[in-house]
């Protein structure tokens, strides 16, 4: 057949394809019944089945030139999965995971969607995506060796972690699911500027239809976040395209073992308001028509879209696995015959697209196009030393300069209020300035059924903290979360990835936990991973600490030093009304993430009382405060600490012993200066927390004073913390376990004797 008869069979207009040119046969079926995978029947669609004339019109009418190059971009992955593979095999590269099998759908995928202008989460086989999206093999191949140019990551992820700020692929990491949950914020942040009128002029690279795509492996299925994802994004019909590329295999762990019944599809058929399709993801032509569907259901606002794709896994999961240690050899020869470059090769051979010298030709052109990538990358320069460290935080916005000092002008004024007062006060007002904060939690709201608002006094937080924001602000600022901690960080990643700024609540510091990997792997991870392509600046308050009877195991622990111990985390803690006040101002303005630890027992306390500082009050990160001055010994320390101790300075000066209080007031940064300075005043130091004494938060102080301080020390430096236990109900038992001003007393008498 001649190419123009070719031309002019796919170009025909309104019936599409001619059957027997460029169609797949299955286009009509819900889906293949490849064996011994459990048959996936037909799902229910959102809307009526269309009349088999429109159901033809679907057909892709592709030209010649775009079937050719949809086999181009599949080959051209597979040969930079081959390739990457022998320079393993050279050393010269130090990790590969491939993408092979996977490359059909993910050229279809890419074909429907818009490259800076739609929004990507991919996963780890997404190569085909990326390179249809328009990333180049050399900048692949740079990330590859670990280039300083590599646009994924400037030389600081494996290779196969994609991300690309011009093509809108946001910065993907290793965990399995994290980034799914993200995608879901990352549309939710979309579906918050149509509702807040505000944000429309604030928020850049917005778009009325755009679309979020987030890919997945079938293993990956089995992750909470997966569930918790589906969840949201049904709840508010969000536009996300789920791609379940199912290629039978968590690295060796089958679908049957992974997935109840083997049909991830059967799961989630429950789920309200999602358009699911599956469909043969080695064939390109179906996969295209299934993912038209899919892209044009969320553009058209109408809700999430699942996609199942079935795929092959022809290499092992990654050099570091060895497949034929699992799979027989049959199973894997079965997979090879529905190899997508493969037959897609053939088809356009017997379909007289292109003959087999024209093919071969093509195949040529492209080996030497990854050739002189793989060449070009590895001439590529390494990135200096000295940028290890860079984009940890923020380059632009210094949390601990001047800018964030107001401490010296601030003027008082009104009758004194609670820490919960002021930090409440301080949400309303930075809700008032900046359009793009947003407050959402488990209970945060007033409530939720705006219908009984005006009957009800409020929720407000289980501490009144966000009491009357969402009266004020509206429900589209001010709303509830499911019960799920790693949904709310995970969705405030998402959000504060496209501009908006989330402060989220984790209702209590003992529960912060199912969120970990969103916190340590992704929020902290995400500028430094990328080089700074990509942030995510919120503010997560949490509610922390003991010295509540009956709080007990569940709501009494302090274990902060977890979190100082991660780098691109910030980490605040308050003693008093008009520091919470100052700092929370600080941290919603600053550009990094930040944890605000607020303690319980504190946020009522009339002691720790202030009047307004006035709406532009701030402290700065790492500035200590002298709490009181004293002359023979110092105390270092934070949060509920702060009082014990100036209870126990009070009953040391009956006995002659006077004792400075420093304050640290941020954890990290902390006031280093400050507390050399007190050190060398005093040359006796006491390091009191909340936290366990063994590895608790102390023993980094204690441990830096010692090597940079040594020569002005008259005692061993002592730390006053909280036994190595659990927090008891019993009042008795949590009096003993907690660190009291007798406890502080003690110290202070027995280091001031040495």
């Amino acid at each position: 057949m001649s190419d123009t008869k070719v031309l002019r069979l796919v170009k025909k207009s309104e019936g599409g394809l001619p059957e027997k040119a460029f169609t797949a046969k299955s286009v009509a079926r819900a889906e293949p019944k490849p064996a011994p995978a459990p048959v996936i029947k037909a799902a229910p669609q959102p809307r009526p089945p269309k009349p088999p004339k429109q159901r033809e019109r679907e057909t892709p009418r592709l030209s010649r030139e775009q079937m050719l190059q949809i086999f181009g971009t599949m080959y051209r992955s597979r040969r930079l999965d081959d390739k990457e593979i022998q320079m393993k095999g050279q050393n010269r590269i130090f990790f590969q995971i491939s993408g092979a099998g996977h490359e059909a759908i993910l050229v279809a995928a890419g074909m429907c969607l818009k490259p800076g202008h739609d929004w990507f989460y991919p996963y780890y086989r997404d190569r085909a995506l990326c390179l249809q999206l328009g990333m180049t093999p050399l900048e692949m191949l740079l990330e590859s060796v670990g280039a300083e140019a590599d646009p994924n990551s400037h030389g600081r992820q494996m290779p196969s972690h994609w991300g690309h700020s011009k093509l809108n692929i946001v910065s993907q990491s290793s965990p399995t699911g994290t980034q799914l949950l993200q995608a879901v914020g990352c549309a939710e942040a979309g579906y918050r500027v149509k509702l807040i009128k505000e944000l429309k002029k604030r928020i850049r690279k917005f778009h009325n239809d755009e679309v979020v795509y987030v890919s997945l492996g079938d293993g990956t299925t089995s992750e909470g976040e997966f569930w918790e994802a589906l969840n949201t994004a049904c709840n508010l019909k969000l536009p996300v395209v789920f791609l379940v590329e199912d290629n039978g295999y968590a690295i060796s762990v089958p679908v049957e073992v992974q997935t109840a019944g083997g049909d991830i599809s059967k799961l989630v058929s429950g789920f309200p308001n999602l358009y699911r399709q599956r469909c043969d993801g080695t064939d390109p032509i179906e996969s295209l028509v299934v993912m038209r569907r899919a892209v044009e259901n969320c553009r058209r606002n109408r809700g999430p879209s699942f996609v199942h794709a079935r795929v092959i896994r022809p290499y092992s999961h990654s050099l570091s696995d060895d497949e034929k240690l699992y799979r027989a050899d049959e199973e894997r020869s079965s997979d090879a015959e529905r190899d997508p470059i493969k037959r897609f090769g053939a088809r356009l051979i017997d379909e007289g697209v292109i003959d087999q010298d024209g093919l071969q030709k093509l195949k040529d052109e492209i080996d030497q196009e990854v050739t002189e990538a793989a060449d070009a990358a590895l001439a590529s320069p390494q990135p200096a030393p000295e940028t290890a460290t860079a984009f940890i935080y923020s380059p632009d916005v210094d949390p601990t300069s001047k800018d964030f000092d107001t401490e010296d002008t601030v003027e008082l004024s009104g009758n004194p209020g609670t820490m919960v007062d002021l930090i409440n006060r301080c949400l309303h007002t930075e809700m008032k300035r900046d359009p793009r904060v947003i407050v959402f939690g488990e209970d945060v709201a007033d409530c939720s059924r705006e219908s009984a608002l005006d009957k009800v006094k409020g929720k407000g937080g289980v501490f009144k903290v966000t009491a009357n924001l969402q009266r004020e602000f509206g429900s589209a600022r001010a709303f509830n979360s499911p019960l799920a901690e790693a949904n709310i960080v995970g969705r405030a990643v998402g959000l504060a990835t496209r501009g908006l700024k989330p402060v989220v609540e984790i209702q209590f510091f003992d529960y912060i936990w199912p969120a970990m990997h969103q916190i340590r792997n992704e929020l902290a991870l995400m500028r430094w991973r990328s080089g700074n392509e990509f942030s995510a600046p919120m503010v997560m308050r949490v509610p922390v600490g003991g010295y509540l009877k009956g709080g007990a195991v569940y709501h009494s622990q302090s274990g902060v030093s977890t979190f100082t111990q991660i780098p691109g985390l910030r980490v605040v803690y308050p003693s008093n009304a008009l520091d919470a006040n100052g700092l929370l101002r600080t941290s919603i303005r600053c550009d990094d993430p930040v944890l605000f630890l607020e303690h319980k027992h504190l946020y009522r306390q009339a002691y720790n009382k202030s009047p307004y500082p006035g709406d532009e009050f701030m402290v700065p990160f790492g500035k200590a405060r002298t709490v009181r001055e004293g002359a023979d010994l110092s105390i270092i320390t934070y949060g509920a600490l702060v009082q014990r101790s100036l209870v126990a300075a009070k009953e040391a000066e009956k006995q002659g012993i006077s004792v400075e209080i420093i304050d640290l007031r941020t954890l990290s940064p902390y006031d280093w200066n400050a507390i050399a300075e007190t050190v060398k005043k005093t040359s006796r130091v006491i390091v009191a927390h909340e936290d366990s004494l063994s590895w608790g938060y102390g023993a980094e102080i204690a441990a830096r004073i010692s090597n940079e301080l040594f020569e002005y020390l008259d005692a061993p430096v002592r730390r006053v913390a909280a036994l190595d236990s659990f927090v008891a109900y019993a009042p008795q038992l949590e009096d003993t376990i907690l660190p009291q001003s007798a406890d502080v007393l003690a110290a202070i008498v027995e280091i001031s004797r040495y």
